[in-house]
C-alpha cells in the first residue's frame, strides 16, 4: 500500500483534483468519495482545493497573461481565448454584481466555477476583498449541488 492510498493521501489527492481548472469541485467530490473519503471529508478537501488558486488568479492573472504573450507568441491564442471567455460572462456579473459572481461560480456546468469566476473578477478589476467572498459562497453552493446530485439529499442533509 502506497502513501497515496492512505486517508492523508486521499485528502491530498482530492485537494489537488479540486485545483485543476476543468475538474474543480465537480470532479473532486466524486473522486474523493471514490477514494474512500466520507462525503463531508471530500467536500472539505474539495472546497479548500478549489478556493486556494482564487486569490492568485485575481491578483496575478493579468501579469501572467502578459508574460505568456511576451515569452512565446503561441500562447497568444490561448490567452485571447481565456480573455474572451471571461468577457462573455462579464455582463451577468456586472448586472447582478455580487450575486452574479456567486451564481457564475455556483452553477456546476462547464465554463463556470471558481477559476472562471476569479478570471472574470480579475478582468473586471474587482478587488480581492470584494470578489473572494462571492466566489467562496459560490463554491460552497456548488459543493452542496454536486453532492446532492451525485449522492442524494439524504447523505448531505
Amino acid at each position: 500500500m502506497s502513501w497515496w492510498d492512505t486517508p492523508t493521501g486521499n485528502h491530498l489527492l482530492t485537494f489537488l483534483v479540486a485545483m485543476v481548472p476543468v475538474l474543480e469541485l465537480r470532479g473532486a467530490i466524486p473522486f474523493g468519495v471514490a477514494r474512500g473519503l466520507g462525503i463531508w471529508q471530500a467536500i472539505a478537501a474539495a472546497v479548500a482545493g478549489n478556493l486556494l488558486p482564487v486569490p492568485f488568479i485575481i491578483l496575478f492573472i493579468r501579469q501572467i497573461f502578459t508574460w505568456l504573450r511576451s515569452w512565446n507568441g503561441r500562447f497568444d491564442a490561448l490567452v485571447t481565448s481565456l480573455e474572451a471567455r471571461a468577457e462573455s460572462k462579464r455582463a451577468t456579473v456586472e448586472r447582478y454584481a455580487f450575486w452574479g459572481l456567486v451564481i457564475l461560480v455556483a452553477v456546476p456546468l462547464p465554463g463556470t466555477g471558481a477559476w472562471t469566476g476569479a478570471l472574470v473578477a480579475a478582468m473586471m478589476d474587482m478587488r480581492l476583498k470584494r470578489a473572494f467572498p462571492a466566489i467562496a459562497l459560490g463554491v460552497a453552493i456548488a459543493a452542496v449541488i454536486v453532492s446532492v446530485i451525485t449522492y442524494g439529499a439524504s447523505i448531505v442533509f
